[in-house]
């Protein structure tokens, strides 16, 4: 069917929703933006689906998020009764509909006979990753965009370990999802109805405490925190988010009772109206943490995205100013604080093991070394470092320190198989207590990691691919660097070429399997130990290039950088 065609559907339909039979009148003034909404149907990625919010199958809307929620369960349709039976939880952000789009996924699941427990209001995608695995239902559902602007919404599904669904499930649910493609003839019930057939429980401060609980544990040195937790002040911001939910709470159970909030950014806001990108990697986001910050002294802000599963922190300089740090240099932090505290306390095991992304710092693969610990590396998608836990629990090999990403996502503990924000903001602000215990801070940590490792340095280069076009665009890159790739990059050898979708880990002694599942990117390792690697994202029309150098300086590690930066940026 022609995208006219599915357009002419949405027109016609006398029971449309109002808001949308607006906003699908105005589209049409559009003829780019009308063809992109109903060209082809949202798609899943390593994060779900996500998208603008509007009329027509490619955007976010009552819609498409029926059509996702009845491919999951068609999918659960065809499991045995005991694990259909164990349910699904489903929690929601702060965004436009959010709450809406959770309650439609609900009414879908019900008239499968499907039983939810849905949050009573707001909360963090961590908790319902808890939820998942404290409840023992089979999948979960968080609608939410992360960070994104507020003109998205999205859709993200957890399988029964409480990570996000592995390729295979959710491939089949996709496929259940595009066999609905009547997307007006999905079958609901309506709340009252599931109430009253016992097909919906509402959660919410039964699973907090218990979250509460168990965040608890995530704490290395408790002793540390007694004496210096309720001395030490630091600035925190929700982003207008659902971290505004359970940070403050955890704060005052563990002893940081010194903390200030951003009170502007505690308004749970769908406008994000201080901040349009409420991303804890943009400096705008940190603008009024830092206004606070400078009037109390903090030696750290610390800001989580409106899903509170991300995390970003400003350190403050000898100077007085504040500088953003990265994700890889927060987790690099954090890594080294876990095993040297660990250490100290007599702790540290044997087997311990962490695990990061193909595309993250290899300064924590240097941490690691130095304690005798071993660096996983998967592929991109914090569900691979679900993957890899579960497997460490199910053969006994390793214990789990650590996990993360370099796009500011980390894990401490696994009773959540996602990246937790929650967690991770304990975890720095314990560190900032440490070396402020020490007369110094996380700055001053990060300095000491660099003149022991060497500056090591990453940045992450964005493209982005819009419409129709966009799609083939980045395909066509991929296929070239894939059949091509480059024997040296800014005038460096390049040594070893890893395919990702292929599988194949290419050097001067042959050609070897990479070991990980398919996906599509691409690595070089370069002679001097510079890398570069490639990808599509997986949820945004964006591709994304990845470089980390290392140097003997910190200026020098910038110049080189900057050089490779520039050379990266001429890829088309």
């Amino acid at each position: 069917m022609s995208w006219q065609n599915t357009l002419q559907e949405w027109l016609d339909y006398k029971e449309l929703d109002p808001e949308l039979k607006s906003q699908l009148i105005d589209l049409q003034k559009d003829s780019d933006a009308t063809e992109e909404a109903f060209y082809a149907p949202m798609e899943f990625g390593t994060a779900g689906m996500r998208g603008l919010l509007g009329p027509g199958i490619n955007r976010m809307n009552i819609y498409t998020v029926r059509q996702a929620a009845e491919g999951l369960a068609s999918f659960m349709d065809t499991l045995d009764d005991s694990k259909k039976s164990q349910g699904v939880a489903i929690s929601y952000d702060s965004r436009y509909h959010s709450q809406d789009f959770a309650y439609e996924s609900a009414k879908v699941l019900g008239a499968h006979g499907i039983h939810s427990y849905v949050f009573d209001s707001l909360r963090p995608t961590p908790e319902l990753s808890f939820a998942v695995r404290s409840l023992h239902t089979y999948a979960g559902i968080m609608i939410t965009a992360s960070h994104n602007p507020k003109q998205y919404n999205g859709f993200k599904i957890y399988g029964p370990d409480g990570g996000q669904m592995p390729p295979v499930e959710s491939d089949n649910i996709t496929s259940f999802a595009r066999k609905a493609s009547d997307l007006f003839a999905i079958k609901t019930k309506s709340v009252q109805q599931l109430r009253a057939e016992k097909l919906l429980t509402l959660i919410g401060e039964d699973v907090d405490l218990n979250y509460l609980d168990k965040l608890d544990t995530v704490v290395v040195n408790h002793d540390l925190i007694k004496n210096i937790g309720d001395k030490m002040n630091f600035v925190y911001t929700p982003l207008h988010g659902t971290g505004k939910m359970i940070a403050p709470r955890i704060f005052q159970k563990l002893g940081f009772k010194n903390f200030s909030m951003v009170t502007e950014q505690a308004i749970l806001d769908p406008e994000f109206e201080t901040t349009p990108f409420p991303n804890p990697e943009f400096a705008q986001t940190f603008d009024l943490a830092i206004e606070k910050g400078k009037k109390i002294g903090a030696n750290i802000l610390i800001a989580t995205d409106p899903d509170a599963d991300r995390l970003g922190a400003a350190v403050r300089q000898p100077d007085g100013s504040y500088k953003l740090m990265t994700g890889n240099q927060i987790a690099s932090v954090l890594l080294n604080y876990i095993l040297n505290a660990k250490k100290e306390l007599g702790v540290l095991p044997a087997n311990g093991a962490v695990v990061k992304s193909i595309v993250s710092t290899e300064l924590a693969t240097a941490i690691a070394n130095k304690y005798n610990i071993r660096m996983f590396n998967v592929l991109t998608g914090f569900k691979y470092i679900a993957e890899k836990i579960q497997n460490f629990q199910d053969s006994g090999s390793n214990e789990f320190l650590f996990g993360f990403e370099e796009s500011y996502g980390y894990l401490v503990k696994p009773f959540v198989r996602d990246k937790d924000a929650m967690q991770s903001t304990i975890l720095l602000a314990e560190a900032a207590a440490y070396y402020e215990s020490k007369g110094e801070t996380i700055y001053d940590a990060l300095e000491d990691l660099y003149k022991e490792y060497g500056y090591y340095r990453e940045k992450t280069i964005s493209k982005t691919f819009e419409g129709i076009s966009g799609k083939d665009r980045m395909a066509a890159i991929m296929k070239q660097f894939r059949e091509e790739g480059f024997e040296e990059i800014n005038g460096v050898k390049v040594v070893e070429s890893l395919d990702y979708l292929n599988q194949t880990d290419k050097t001067a002694d042959g050609v070897k399997e990479t070991g990980l599942p398919k996906a599509d990117a691409l690595k070089f390792i370069l002679e001097d130990g510079t890398w570069v690697a490639v990808r599509p994202s997986g949820t945004e029309p964006k591709m994304k290039f990845y470089i980390g150098i290392t140097s003997d300086s910190d200026e020098h590690a910038a110049t080189k950088l900057e050089a490779f930066a520039k050379e990266v940026n001429g890829w088309e």
